[in-house]
């Protein structure tokens, strides 16, 4: 297949690239930062970079939680503007086949278990209990600690900060457009990505950046909270594996299918920074106590639908992913 890869130049796109051309198929990269001019929101661009293509990856996205609500026109102008105007010209173009990078933010918080009262939605964390160091969430109903435990796809989204928001937005674009045009949409819920060719330094980076980013300066990894937030770290390799996966199977027509996409391996974000500062013989992380109030605290996959359904497994495991990357180069912005 020819297929376009928005953002394809990117940390996950390039990755994206480089799977598709493995397996056989024919890339077309349209990204900024190959071109100032290929922008995603450029009817005119985007109709010109969907001739003679079959499928599309959209990866292209202003991700993270970059500096707070004063971003969010950027961030709505890039996502959503950006992935409207990509599925109108596919639906002009008559490309029926599309695999949208999700995420898991669209979630908010994960999956938790009260003793008494079984499965339940803590609300968002306020900032009195996050000034005192109340990092856990507590039961909504009556305030007992919680179990967290693995999100499935059929978890109501909750998202809790502007990024999310704009994620959440464009897979009800991408539903939207499935329907009335009887493609085939995927959108992969990608958890916690990291690998080689992360950017370096930026607020839009996510955590295993700022990590790598610190020891390569030769400080200690600042890690937020108490440490304890639990994630699931999948690596880049497994994640673009999962985008040529998708493409190649197709998926159910005229609808939107969501895989969670992630290592099924649960881990904090103090161990993985303390197995990233021992792989590059750094110094040891620092718990600050401090926070972001975008954040959740624990979110972890479960990531059984795509390995049943779609037969993909993640390849990567956690130490020799984190061994990886401790030696990788990061990208600038």
């Amino acid at each position: 297949m020819r297929v376009l890869v928005t953002g394809g130049a990117g940390f996950i796109g390039s990755h994206v690239v480089t799977a598709l051309r493995d397996r056989g198929h024919e890339p077309v990269v349209l990204d900024l930062r190959t071109d100032p001019a290929s922008d995603v929101r450029s009817p005119v661009v985007v109709r010109q970079a969907l001739a003679g293509v079959d499928a599309v990856c959209h990866q292209a996205a202003m991700v993270g939680l970059g500096t707070g609500f004063a971003d969010a026109a950027e961030y709505v102008s890039r996502n959503d503007l950006g992935t409207a105007v990509l599925l109108t010209a596919m639906a002009e173009a008559g490309v029926r086949r599309l695999v949208l990078a999700g995420s898991m933010v669209v979630y908010g918080e994960g999956r938790y278990t009260c003793a008494r009262h079984g499965v339940v939605r803590p609300g968002p964390r306020t900032v009195a209990g996050l000034d005192a160091g109340r990092f856990e969430p507590p039961c909504p109903v009556c305030g007992a600690p919680l179990e967290p435990g693995l999100v499935a796809e059929d978890a109501p989204a909750d998202p809790r900060n502007v990024y999310a928001t704009t994620k959440l937005a464009q897979e009800h674009l991408a539903a939207a457009w499935a329907r009335a045009t009887g493609g085939c949409a995927v959108s992969l819920r990608y958890h916690n990505v990291y690998g080689p060719g992360m950017p370096r330094d930026t607020p839009y980076a996510g955590v295993a950046s700022f990590f790598r980013s610190a020891l390569a300066r030769g400080e200690a990894p600042r890690v937020f909270e108490d440490g304890c937030q639990r994630r699931d770290f999948v690596h880049v390799r497994d994640v673009a594996a999962a985008n040529a996966v998708t493409l190649e199977a197709g998926s159910r027509e005229g609808a939107l299918t969501v895989y969670n996409t992630g290592s099924g391996e649960v881990h904090t974000v103090g161990e993985m920074a303390r197995a990233l500062s021992a792989a590059c013989g750094g110094p040891e992380p620092v718990v600050t106590g401090e926070y972001r109030l975008g954040d959740v605290r624990h979110i972890t996959a479960d990531s059984a639908r795509l390995r049943d359904e779609e037969g993909w497994k993640p390849e990567v495991g956690f130490e020799e992913g984190m061994r990886e990357f401790a030696r990788a180069g990061l990208r600038e912005a």
